[in-house]
């Protein structure tokens, strides 16, 4: 449990010493897969409370539209997507990284999230609309800072430069999006294929 509880509070530290800590998250074994998962678990928890119970002046959502399964995926695919583009490109191109490694140093590179839009979530309903400004610099500030150690984070697991790191994380969003792409097609393709022998079906118990 210890263990456990050390890898997670880990996160705290890398946040803020990123390169220290993405070498030592792999190359120490300072993480753990239970605690990234924990970390992506709390990501999805903190977005939906956000969609749902962040101050009407802040809330552009329909809460009756809201769909809590949609919320899930919306978080979980764009994460499982970068994982898989990012161990796909980078296996190609030398990188060091294995999957597991990837998954964890994507991971803790969500903390900057859930640290500061859980507070967010209160804060909207003690300020006014003219003090907004306050509420989406520290919503920005969130995207850009996890953003920032996406990247770091790919650079320190694969032992990359600067350069290859900005090529490869272009490189992981093209293949996120033939990946969307890809599974589209695949299922249109599959309901084609269904409607095809639905309609076969229908023929032939028509005439029978």
């Amino acid at each position: 449990m210890s263990t456990y509880l050390n890898a997670l509070t880990y996160s705290l530290h890398l946040i803020f010493r990123p390169f220290d800590g993405f070498w030592d998250l792999k190359r120490e074994k300072r993480g753990s897969l239970p605690a990234a998962l924990t970390i992506t678990f709390f990501v999805v928890v903190i977005f939906m409370l956000q969609r749902q119970y962040t101050a009407f002046l802040f809330n552009f959502n329909n809460l009756k539209e809201i769909n809590i399964y949609l919320e899930i995926t919306s978080v979980l695919i764009p994460f499982i997507l970068f994982c898989t583009a990012n161990w796909c490109l980078t296996s190609l191109a030398d990188g060091e990284g294995t999957f597991k490694d990837i998954v964890i140093a994507t991971s803790y590179s969500l903390t900057p999230i859930i640290l500061i839009n859980a507070p967010l979530v209160v804060l909207s309903y003690v300020i006014n609309f003219e003090e907004g400004a306050f509420y989406y610099f520290f919503l920005t500030l969130s995207l850009l800072w996890t953003a920032a150690l996406i990247f770091f984070g790919t650079m320190v697991t694969h032992q990359y430069s600067l350069k290859r790191t900005l090529l490869t994380i272009i490189g992981i969003i093209i293949g996120m999006g033939l990946m969307v792409f890809i599974a589209l097609l695949f299922m249109s393709v599959i309901q084609q294929i269904i409607g095809f022998f639905y309609i076969i079906y229908k023929e032939i118990r028509f005439r029978v």
